[in-house]
């Protein structure tokens, strides 16, 4: 079966209507360089963690 979707409610339109304005007016923050950080992606964004050989998921 195909599922129909419904419109959204008034309500939900002007959430999402003010969300997206405030995201356009919202700033982006410089933030500080880390010192002593990791080199390569980010372990908590990509699921794992590598310290000394030793890896774990959280």
């Amino acid at each position: 079966m195909a599922e129909q979707t419904k419109p959204l409610p008034a309500a939900a339109q002007r959430a999402l209507a003010e969300a997206e304005t405030r995201k356009k007016a919202a700033k982006e923050t410089k933030r500080p360089t880390e010192l002593g950080g990791r080199d390569g992606p980010e372990p908590t964004r990509f699921g794992d963690w590598e310290k000394k050989g030793i890896t774990s998921d959280f």
